[in-house]
Formats: structure tokens, sequence, C-alpha cells
């Protein structure tokens, strides 16, 4: 399944064992190329363990939409609202929120849109592509997306981000009342309306994809090395290797795609990329006693609900505390108000809690490409709630240059150049 020829083979070291670095070890894998993961936890830990698990192909609008700014206080003091913040962490974080709300208007907001589409628009083909043949295959799910409303005026209310969505090609089926309730009679009064995307995809046990694609990796003859990387080698302006673990590994390439943990690597490549967490929680309901039928996002409550293997998983609150802080209780317990809220009378078995740090850039644009002042070293991190929708194309892309093609889309929006630091 080779992509395509090379010039010859490469060492590639890849900083980073979640989607984005095991899809672009299995793509390098197919171009001839051998490949290195690092990683201080080891394969599929971080974000590609615990997000929504959702393909969500039509997440192309970004949270900085117009009227953020007037909303986001309100929602802060409202802990009903799934934005939370540890108010001492606000001075360390305000020199990136300022960045970041700067881009809440309606030019950003298309600007990124346009952006993100290609990067994401046919993520269930890409997940198909890069895991046929690898034995992950079991876990991707063609499947609808749902987004849930109360009625059609608040649905209305969003008229704003469907429109972005519309005109980048995405088309939906509107289920109202009893169309919807006879789609799937799980959800209770509160949601009287549904918008239903087809072409997207789910996967059923996020963790378990990523391991197993990354025990193909090491099938096909990759090396993993469970250190952290500490520094990027240069010779001539050119990589030669990567110390991590102790030792001192030689490669012709690398790339850093360790999610929120690039930042400081990527100050070492030219570059000062405003970068945040966003503490991203999940909530698994195993065994419940209802199970919805699609994966859905429940507007009301901004978080989806994903049928997963033997577990209802709920994720997509927002917290803002840095990557030290200890796992807060409220925004665990507003989950499970609020899936109590729309799925009147689901009860469980039990239920386990997760804390990731979602990687996010002031401008909601992965940072994709090679470094402006060092040959050979590629990055790809960056992807906020979109990481493993768009894992295997970034991975792709990411293979494709190292050797040597050109992808088939614009690759300027993602350039590292942008955050070089002067």
């Amino acid at each position: 399944m080779s992509a395509g020829k090379n010039d010859g083979s490469k060492t590639i070291a890849i900083i980073g064992a979640g989607i984005v670095g095991v899809s672009t070890a299995i793509w390098l894998q197919r171009d001839g190329h051998k490949v290195i993961l690092i990683d201080g936890k080891g394969i599929g830990e971080g974000a590609s363990y615990g997000n929504g698990g959702v393909l969500a192909s039509c997440s192309i609008v970004p949270v900085t939409t117009p009227g953020l700014l007037r909303k986001a206080p309100g929602m802060l003091f409202d802990p009903g609202q799934p934005l939370f913040l540890k108010w001492s962490y606000l001075p360390k974080l305000a020199p990136w929120l300022i960045k970041y709300l700067g881009h809440a208007n309606a030019a950003d907001t298309k600007r990124i849109a346009a952006a993100m589409a290609p990067l994401v628009g046919d993520s269930l083909s890409e997940h198909q592509a890069l895991s046929a043949g690898t034995g992950a295959e079991a876990w991707v799910k063609p499947d609808d997306y749902l987004f849930l409303y109360r009625d059609r005026a608040h649905f209305e209310g969003d008229a704003f981000g469907w429109s972005i969505r519309k005109a980048h090609g995405f088309k939906w089926e509107e289920l109202e009342g009893p169309a919807f309730k006879s789609f799937d009679p799980a959800f209770g009064p509160e949601q009287g309306f549904a918008v239903r995307l087809g072409d997207h995809g789910r996967i059923s046990d996020p963790g378990a994809y990523v391991k197993a694609l990354g025990a193909h990796v090491m099938a096909s003859g990759g090396r993993l090395i469970e250190g952290n990387a500490e520094a990027i080698i240069e010779e001539g302006g050119k990589v030669s290797g990567v110390r991590a673990g102790g030792e001192t590994i030689a490669c012709d390439a690398v790339v850093l795609a360790a999610g929120v943990w690039s930042g400081p690597l990527a100050r070492q490549l030219g570059l000062k990329v405003p970068l945040e967490s966003e503490r991203g929680y999940h909530l698994e309901l195993w065994e419940p006693n209802i199970m919805p039928r699609s994966p859905v996002m429940i507007a009301s409550g901004k978080f989806v609900a994903t049928p997963m293997d033997g577990r209802l998983r709920l994720a997509g609150i927002v917290e803002f505390g840095g990557l030290d802080a200890p796992p807060s209780k409220a925004p665990l317990a507003l989950l499970e108000k609020n899936i109590r809220a729309a799925i009147p009378g689901i009860s469980w078995k039990h239920k386990t809690e997760w804390l990731g740090h979602r990687p996010a850039p002031a401008d909601s644009i992965p940072v994709i490409g090679e470094s402006p002042v060092m040959r050979g070293a590629f990055m790809g991190f960056g992807h906020h709630h979109v990481g493993l929708t768009g894992g295997p194309k970034t991975g792709r892309m990411l293979a494709q240059m190292i050797s040597g093609r050109r992808p088939n889309f614009d690759m300027s929006p993602y350039a590292p150049s942008r955050f070089q630091s002067g």
C-alpha cells in the first residue's frame, strides 16, 4: 500500500506515539522508511486514549466563534456550563488567552474552518486507509453523527456555524419531534430536534485502536523507546539525531508529534508556539441500560456521547488549568448530570473517569510541516478537539513531505513558520 516511491530509505524518529505519531509511522513504513517511536508513556496513552471517539469530519468550526467574548465570562461563573478555569492558573494563561480570544470573529472563524476542512473532511476514509491490513480495522465503525438541540429555535441559534459547514459541502438531514423520536427513542423530551450527518464514523475503543496500530508498526520493523525526548540534535542546520531516554538516536529526520508537550522542543526548532492544554475529561458508563444509536453532540451541554465497546463514553468539557493540577470533580459531575437530563432513566453497572490534555494553539490550527530553521525537523501537533479525526491525514501528509512529495492541497495554513521567533 505504498503511497509512492522515495529516493531511498531513511531512518525517522517520531516523538510522540499517539494517533498522529503512529499514523506518520505507518505511512512512512509503507514508503520504505525505518521508524523509531519515542514516548515516555508508550503507545496511545495520552489524548489518543481518552478522546470522544468520533470521526468528526464536520467539526471544522472552532470554539472561537463570534460572540464568545461576550459569553465567556458568564460561562465561567455558571457551574452548569462546560467551561472551567482554575483561577490560580489565570496569570500564566492570560497571554495565550488574549491571542486565542482575538480570533473570535467571523473572518477568522471562516479562515480557520477553511484550513480544517481538508484536514478532517474525509476522516472515515483516511482511517480506513490507515488501518487496512494492520489488525486495527475492527475498531473503525462507519456511522452517523447527530447534533441534538432542544428545538428548531435552539438549532437556528447555531446558524453561523452550520452555514460554514454548508459552504464546505456538508449535507445533513433535520429530524424534528416524532421523526427524531422514531430514529432514536433513547432521548428524553429535552432533545426535540436533531441534525443527522452521514459519512462520519467512530472508533469503538480509541486506546485499543491506537495500540493496535502501534503494534503493527513494531511488527513491521519499527522500534519503540519508552523515554522522554530531551533534545533534537543538528549538524550543519540539519537533523542528525534525538536525545531520549539516556541515549542518542541517530536519524535522518524527526517528527515532533507530542501533543501539548511539543512546545519546549518546538522552541529548539526556532518556533514560539502559543500552546496551552485544554484539559479534557471523559466519563465512561459501563454496561448502560440505554445506548444511543449513534454518536451525538448534545448542544445544550456541548458534550459528546459515543457508543463504545461495552460502554458509553461522555466527553467534551473544557478546563484551563495547565498540565500539573489534579483533576477537578465539577466537570465530571456536570457530565453525569447532563447525560441524566438527556437520557432519563439511564443507569449503568460502574463508571470510569479520565483527564487528558488537548493541545490548543492560540489560532486553533495545527502545526504541520518542516521547521523553517532546521532541515529534516517536521512537526504535527496542535489539533485541539480533532486529533483523532485528523491524525491519519496529518500522518499521511508528513510522510509525503519526508519522502519528498508534495501533498495535494495547500499546506500553508499549517506552516510552522507562522510561529517563527524573531
